[in-house]
Order: structure tokens, then C-alpha cells, then sequence
């Protein structure tokens, strides 16, 4: 796969599709822009889309994390997604966005606004930012150590595509009959989240309790006036619907749509219902 330089960092790349329109997909923690690639082969011809590894992820570089995981941080992840678009010459374009990439989304658009348009956001982590405690750290740290605790962590973040007896505690999750390339994917995703960094693993959370901590993002979320749609699985135990609810109203043009019988990926769980959310948001642009 290609790379683009991003300042001190290469960055994993792909493209689907070609046209006026350009998409930049920015994937969650412990994901990659892999997360899209059984929905974009049904993105709407004239579309673009471009998905970017953050650094640590993917088929990005991974540096040492500094201290404090500061080289790891929200705005450290925004720099490199614009420097990305420099690189890659997309003076303008819209965005999409999953989990942890909502927040890192909301620091570019304050950053440029002036360079983009429209922003479809999936479970987003809303620019309020999460909390995580020690505890919740410390299932982080067991993660970085064991295959078994990666997968049962990771099926929580697509829960229908699995057994819901089996996503108890202390049980190994059972895949439902009848995935086939979305189990396949699932098993390749999983190989590369226990894969990324220590900043990715250790630095994620804690920077998100930073941004929480901090309230700096919450306090200027009616600055973004980009096009908002926001999706929220009703079976989404990651983000919290306060949060999405609390973003809706604070920003000038966000609206927040819940589905029914989903989880917190929808790009991986449905990717065909995902496409047509994409398709309709973005479809029919010059730009």
C-alpha cells in the first residue's frame, strides 16, 4: 500500500473510486482505514475517497511514544491528517469519520474551516472528549498483552455481528452464521489493533481524558458550523447518546440519527447499510 509523508511521520494511504468529490475517512483507536473496505466498493460513482492511517496505526509509522503520549495526542493526530492532505494535494474536502476520529475531526475543521465541507460522522467521540479511569486503562494495558482479551474488547465495538450470549464476561465471543467477508475482515482488523503502538494502545485514552479534562473542544463546539450527520447504533456501548445529544445542540447544523439493531461500526456490521448513509450525504457534489 502507498504511504504520504505527514512532517516527521509516513502515513498508510488508499483511495476508492475517482471523481470531483473527495472524501477523507478518518478511522477510530485501534482501527485503520481498512474499517471501509467492504462498504466503499458501494460509494456512489464520482466520489473519491481517501482513508488515512493515523500514525501508529495501520501501515503508518510508529514512534516512540514520547511522555506523557503528548506525540500521540488528538491535535498530534489532526497535524498529521493535514499535513497528509498537503501532501496528497486536496486543497478541499469532506469528511468522514468513526469513533476517536470524530474528535480528531473537529480539531482539523477548527484548525482550516475554510477546507472543508460536509461531515458524516459514525459513533463519533464528540468534541467533549471521554473519561477513563485507571481501571479502564488498565483493560488497555491487558489488551496490549493477550490476543483473547483484544478479541473480546473488540467485539463489543461491532456487537451485531456476534452471539449476544457470548459477549458476556469470561466468555469467548461466537460469531453469528452467515458473516463471510465481514468475519474475514473482522479476523484481519483484529491482527492489526494488536498490532498499533503503545501511544495508540495507552495514549488514546489518555489523551481523550485529556481533551475531557480540559473542556477546551467543548467550549467552541458552536464554532463548527460544518454540515453534521451523526449515526448512533442504539447497541453502541462505547459512546455515550448524552454526549452526541449534548454536541447536536451546541453546534449551529448537526443532526443525530439513531439505528436500530447496530452497534458502534456500523461500517463493518452493515457496510451496505453504511454506503447508503454515505452515498446520500455526500452524492451529487461538484466539490
Amino acid at each position: 500500500m502507498p504511504r504520504v509523508r505527514a512532517g516527521a511521520v509516513s502515513l498508510g494511504w488508499r483511495e476508492w473510486g475517482e471523481g470531483d468529490t473527495t472524501v477523507a475517512f478518518i478511522h477510530g483507536n485501534l482501527a485503520s482505514k481498512d474499517w471501509i473496505e467492504l462498504a466503499a466498493p458501494l460509494f456512489p460513482i464520482g466520489l473519491r475517497v481517501i482513508g488515512i492511517d493515523w500514525r501508529g496505526c495501520g501501515e503508518s509509522d510508529r514512534p516512540k511514544h514520547a511522555e506523557g503520549y503528548a506525540n500521540y495526542s488528538i491535535h498530534q493526530h489532526a497535524q498529521d491528517m493535514l499535513a497528509a492532505l498537503d501532501a496528497l494535494d486536496v486543497p478541499f474536502c469532506h469528511l468522514a469519520t468513526h469513533s476517536t476520529g470524530g474528535i480528531i475531526a473537529a480539531r482539523m475543521l477548527l484548525s482550516q474551516p475554510q477546507r472543508f465541507g460536509r461531515v458524516f460522522a459514525l459513533d463519533p467521540v464528540t468534541p467533549l472528549g471521554m473519561a477513563f479511569s485507571d481501571e479502564q486503562i488498565g483493560l488497555f494495558r491487558a489488551m496490549m498483552a493477550s490476543r483473547e482479551v483484544t478479541r473480546a474488547v473488540m467485539a463489543t465495538a461491532a456487537s451485531s455481528l456476534f452471539v449476544p450470549e457470548s459477549l458476556r464476561p469470561g466468555v469467548m465471543p461466537r460469531f453469528r452464521e452467515g458473516l463471510g467477508e465481514i468475519q474475514k475482515l473482522f479476523e484481519r482488523i483484529l491482527e492489526q489493533a494488536f498490532g498499533v503502538s503503545e501511544g495508540i494502545w495507552i495514549g488514546t485514552p489518555v489523551n481523550l481524558t485529556r481533551e475531557r479534562e480540559s473542556g477546551e473542544l467543548e467550549r467552541r463546539m458552536p464554532e463548527l458550523h460544518h454540515p453534521h450527520l451523526v449515526l448512533w447504533g442504539e447497541q453502541d456501548g462505547w459512546i455515550a447518546k448524552a454526549d452526541l445529544l449534548a454536541m447536536a445542540a451546541a453546534m449551529p447544523d448537526c443532526r443525530v440519527v439513531q439505528v436500530s439493531r447496530i452497534g458502534h461500526s456500523m461500517n463493518l456490521e452493515l457496510p451496505a447499510l453504511y454506503a447508503g448513509y454515505f452515498g446520500a450525504w455526500f452524492g451529487g457534489f461538484d466539490r
